[in-house]
């Protein structure tokens, strides 16, 4: 993969956004994530790609420098590792997104006007890699729950000013739920009107769907999410998954 053309470009010449990737083993996706990016590079919307690895023991972190990016290490955790990123980022706007996942070329002129207020935060239309109606159904059912409840989660990606990631306090170090923890306070922040869902697609992995079958991975993850929002430990939870 050609590496990502990370100067400045004619139209935004401050490269207005930070995207911050956490890896993990993540070189099967990895390259498609970085070159989704290239648009918005070239046109200098994107000043930076930070990719912060837990770890890796595959080709992550040569993947992610030969495309260009900023290389950062940090303790594994998703929440922890975003953390690091954010904390390095230097654009006013930073764009959080899972290596898995691909953004599709529209987000550039969707997300123009979105960028000059800095008290919305915006995530986008989720879509698997999958052509089965299962997939369609549960990425169905991920919009509804983000519409209604105001809980995207992280694979949607967060596109979020510098100011008001500060202002909540940005990421926590769990990593489990860090997505919905942070949510949650900037809804509790700034209300739900605030948030912002793009029709533009991210188009992430169905692979954990469709190893560990689709109901019972959807039957999990409500189940987990259940029992850390009625207070069980986010460290317990995070062990539990990983095992």
């Amino acid at each position: 993969m050609a590496a990502l053309p990370l100067k400045r470009g004619w139209r935004y010449a401050n490269g207005m956004i930070s995207v911050v990737i956490p890896t993990l083993n993540a070189e099967a996706r990895l390259g498609e994530c970085l070159a989704s990016l290239v648009p918005a590079a070239v046109l200098g919307i994107i000043r930076e790609v930070i990719v912060v690895d837990g770890g890796s023991s595959d080709r992550s972190p040569q993947i992610a420098e030969a495309a260009g990016a900023r290389i950062l290490t940090s303790d594994p955790g998703r929440g922890r590792q975003l953390a690091v990123g954010a904390k390095a980022a230097r654009s006013d706007w930073m764009l959080f997104l899972h290596a898995d996942t691909v953004v599709e070329p529209s987000w550039i002129d969707e997300t123009d006007n979105f960028l000059k207020d800095d008290q919305r935060f915006g995530v986008f239309t989720l879509r698997f890699d999958s052509a089965q109606m299962k997939a369609k159904l549960v990425a169905a059912g991920a919009m509804v729950r983000t519409r209604l409840f105001s809980m995207p989660y992280g694979d949607q990606a967060l596109l979020i000013s510098r100011s008001l990631y500060d202002a909540v306090g940005g990421y926590g170090p769990q990593g489990l739920f860090e997505d919905v923890d942070i949510i949650e306070r900037l809804v509790r922040h700034k209300g739900p009107k605030a948030l912002h869902v793009f029709k533009t697609c991210v188009v992430t992995s169905a692979e954990k769907y469709e190893q560990n079958g689709y109901a019972r991975q959807v039957i999990d993850n409500l189940w987990r999410l259940v029992r850390y929002k009625t207070g069980m430990s986010p460290a317990l939870l995070e062990r539990e998954y990983s095992s």
